[in-house]
């Protein structure tokens, strides 16, 4: 067995719901790490860690890479600690504190913790991985909640695209409240694509191009040829950071339809006022908003589009241009 060493270093609430929102990938000469953030102590919800699980002794350009991830760290000058772990599953280790998420009627855990015995309850197992982020988070507690409200209000959807889908936990939740739908997945990162590969087969998901296969793509933002050839979609979820987001609102609007809905996640509560402004510039219209913590998920509609300006003559009285002026 390989030598295993960990990485701890404190941040703040924060930033370690930032880096959980994005697709993180860090990478040495020597390995490939997990990276893994956890509240540090209940009674003190704003202080977090991260831990790293690496599989070589990590140098100090490693080092530095590790410590910018946490810009509290570096303003306090605390240092990251390395220790060599005794010989272990460090993927099970690093798994080690993810408690399993409930949210609406799925049920996320990790191979570590078992699924519940319950056929009300959709579980969904999603391990630790080379891609940032186990769905262990409030961004995706808050979609997967806004998913399961759709389906409740009797929303049917054929078309589906889920944009950076991290490990695939949101896709995967589509295809279990949409059977028959066509759905598609993309990042802009490799390794997420082959993770989240992993992670179907894991939960007895078909990946490929068949009908009733999610289909995988690596793509930056919409630009895969793939994903504008299935458009216009009637459902897009798209749970990344804020900045995207923004930046995606045309493409996005671009790739909807009249009455498609829109599920936006991944920004801060500070971010939303953006954020929606952005979607209501391209047509997309509020109909739904929850917070967890911090972290808003918004439901959106694309508005319908009318036809040009219709003119209307207005009659008016003798005394109008009392009110209006002279034309």
């Amino acid at each position: 067995m390989t030598d295993t060493w960990k990485i701890t270093l404190p941040c703040t609430r924060e930033e370690a719901e930032l880096l959980a929102a994005d697709n993180l990938f860090v990478s040495s000469a020597d390995s490939i790490p997990t990276i893994v953030t956890r509240e540090a102590d209940p009674e003190t919800p704003d202080d977090w860690v991260i831990e790293v699980y690496c599989d070589a002794k990590p140098d100090g350009a490693f080092l530095a890479k590790i410590s910018s991830l946490s810009p509290s760290a570096t303003l306090s000058r605390t240092k990251a600690s390395v220790e060599k772990l005794a010989d272990e599953d460090w993927v099970t280790l690093s798994q080690k504190g993810l408690e399993p998420l409930s949210a609406g009627r799925f049920y996320v855990h990790t191979s570590n913790s078992l699924p519940l015995d319950n056929g009300k309850v959709t579980n969904i197992c999603i391990d630790a991985g080379q891609a940032f982020g186990t769905g262990h988070h409030e961004t995706t507690k808050g979609c997967l909640e806004s998913l399961d409200r759709l389906k409740k209000l009797g929303r049917f959807y054929d078309n589906i695209i889920d944009v950076g889908t991290g490990t695939g936990l949101l896709a995967f939740a589509a295809r279990h409240l949409w059977p028959t739908a066509q759905i598609i997945a993309s990042d802009i990162d490799p390794v997420a694509i082959d993770v989240s590969a992993q992670n179907a087969s894991v939960n007895n998901i078909m990946i490929g191009h068949e009908r009733r296969a999610i289909r995988l793509e690596i793509s930056n933002g919409l630009d895969h040829p793939a994903l504008r050839q299935r458009a216009p979609y009637d459902l897009i979820i798209a749970n990344i950071l804020a900045g995207p987001l923004v930046a995606l609102a045309p493409q996005i609007a671009a790739a909807a339809t009249s009455n498609t809905t829109l599920i936006l996640a991944g920004l801060l509560k500070a971010q939303r006022a953006e954020v929606l402004h952005a979607y209501i510039r391209v047509g997309f219209r509020l109909r739904h908003s929850l917070i967890e913590n911090e972290w808003p998920c918004l439901t959106l509609v694309k508005a319908r589009e009318y036809g040009p300006a219709k003119t209307h003559r207005i009659l008016r009285s003798p005394l109008a241009s009392d009110y209006f002026g002279e034309c």
